[in-house]
C-alpha cells in the first residue's frame, strides 16, 4: 500500500501509518553489493579463463618450429573441458580449400599463434560464409556468429592459415 507521500507502508493497529522498512532477516541490495563486488572481482582473477587450451604464445612444435593454429574436436559449457580430443595442427601457410573428411564440420575449439591469422570458410571449395580468428584461443565456437542463425562450431570445411 502506498502513503499518500508516495511511500510503501502500511496501517498500523492504531490506524497509523508505517513506512516498511527491510524484513528482518532479509539483506538490502546495498549491503549485497560489497558481497557481489568481491564475488565478480574472484571471478575475474580465475587463471583459468580459457579452460584447458593452450596459450596462443604455446603453439610451437617440441622442435621449436612455429605452428600456426590448431583445431580441437571438442568444447564443452565448462571452458576447463574444451579443447580437448582429436587436434588438427596447420602449418604456417597451410590451404586447405577441402578439409580432410574426418574433420570437415567438426571444429569446435581452435587456437592461433601469435602474428597469425586463420581465415575459414563454411563451405568446401572456400564458397560460403568466412571468419577470420586473429591470434587469440577460441574455446567455444559456438560464441562466434556465422549469419544470423548459426555460429561456427562444426562450420569449418575450408581454411587458410598465415603467419607473418
Amino acid at each position: 500500500m502506498r502513503d499518500p507521500g508516495g511511500g510503501l507502508g502500511h496501517l498500523g493497529p492504531g490506524g497509523e501509518w508505517q513506512r516498511a522498512g527491510p524484513r528482518r532477516g532479509t539483506a538490502t541490495t546495498s549491503s549485497l553489493r560489497p558481497l557481489l563486488l568481491a564475488l565478480a572481482l574472484a571471478l575475474a582473477a580465475v587463471p583459468c579463463a580459457q579452460g584447458a587450451c593452450p596459450a596462443s604464445a604455446d603453439l610451437k612444435h617440441s622442435d621449436g618450429t612455429r605452428t600456426c593454429a590448431k583445431l580441437y574436436d571438442k568444447s564443452d559449457p565448462y571452458y576447463e573441458n574444451c579443447c580437448r580430443g582429436a587436434e588438427l595442427s596447420l602449418e604456417p601457410g597451410a590451404d586447405l580449400p577441402y578439409l580432410p573428411s574426418n574433420w570437415a564440420n567438426t571444429a569446435s575449439s581452435l587456437v592461433v599463434a601469435p602474428r597469425c591469422e586463420l581465415i575459414v570458410w563454411s563451405r568446401q571449395g572456400k564458397a560460403g560464409k568466412t571468419h577470420k580468428f586473429s591470434a587469440g584461443t577460441y574455446p567455444r565456437l559456438e560464441e562466434y556468429r556465422r549469419g544470423i542463425l548459426g555460429n561456427w562450431s562444426n562450420a569449418i570445411s575450408a581454411l587458410y592459415c598465415r603467419c607473418s
